[in-house]
């Protein structure tokens, strides 16, 4: 099936892509919150999902991951139906941080991240110095090394997520799913915590993302799928995707949309009813 956007653009299923959803509907109890979506993900890219409060953006991420599973429909991860394969194999194809993911009271860091390599673990296959070189390699790429032995409990939200980013890493996988990554951190670290999702794409991973700030979203995107009420409006790079006329529609939002004068993406500016002066 192919999703219209109001851009114009297609969200086609691609055979091709390692991920995807084909006709999903999914819901909690009675309420559905997804109906017949059909969603790839691109290879190699970064994809992230905006849309209003609401809007099944979550869900359909959780879904995607196999946290939720479709009352209709398939997601299929490398070709393969994802409800029937077994929990050990998903997580060694794809990595997921979900919202505001709790560690253990007093658990350190570097055992935090060696419980990505759980999913490699079996009573024939025990830890191995392979499996201390990839935790020592993803505390690395993360910038967290120093902190190995520090309690997670004790570090700052922007060390924080770094670190669960390096437990999702040690899994080994190139395919990761990050559920508001920058929740409750200040805009600084957001933007350090980004610009290591940008690190680990140039390194060769395919990343979806959920994000809220739009601007923050179009600026470390490949790829935005923009949702509305369960549904997807439009799929496409930010250049092609983002308008005025989207933002309305998607959000309900007067904005303009201008020339990022430090980047080569578009530039979101809200227009209020206050401290507005257009001529």
């Amino acid at each position: 099936m192919v999703a219209q956007s109001i851009t114009g653009t297609e969200c086609a299923v691609d055979d091709t892509s390692r991920l995807a959803a084909r006709g999903i509907a999914v819901g909690y109890g009675a309420r559905t919150v997804i109906d017949d979506l059909d969603v790839a993900i691109p290879p190699g890219v970064v994809t992230t999902i905006i849309g209003p409060n609401g809007c099944g953006k979550s869900t359909l991420l959780r879904t995607l991951s196999r946290l939720l599973r479709p009352v209709r429909g398939t997601v299929l991860l490398d070709g393969d139906d994802i409800v029937k394969l077994r929990t050990r194999d998903v997580a060694k194809k794809l990595g997921l941080l979900p919202q505001s993911p709790v560690a253990p009271e007093g658990l350190t860091v570097s055992d935090l991240v060696a419980r990505g390599r759980h999913p490699h673990q079996s009573w024939l296959r025990q830890w191995s110095s392979d499996d201390a070189a990839v935790v020592a390699r993803a505390l690395a790429m993360t910038g967290v090394s120093d902190l190995a032995d520090r309690p997670v409990d004790s570090l700052s939200g922007g060390q924080r997520q770094r670190v669960w980013i390096s437990m999702t890493l040690a899994q080994g996988t190139d395919l990761l799913l990050l559920d508001e990554p920058t929740t409750y951190l200040d805009l600084a670290h957001a933007i350090d915590v980004l610009d290591l999702v940008d690190d680990l794409h140039e390194s060769g991973c395919t990343v979806v993302m959920v994000l809220h700030d739009l601007n923050l979203a179009t600026r470390y995107s490949d790829n935005l799928i923009v949702m509305k009420q369960g549904a997807i409006l439009a799929q496409g790079h930010p250049r092609e995707v983002i308008t005025a006329e989207l933002l309305h529609e998607a959000f309900g939002l007067r904005a303009m949309v201008i020339d990022d004068p430090v980047g080569d993406r578009p530039l979101i500016v809200p227009i209020g009813r206050t401290h507005v002066q257009l001529g």
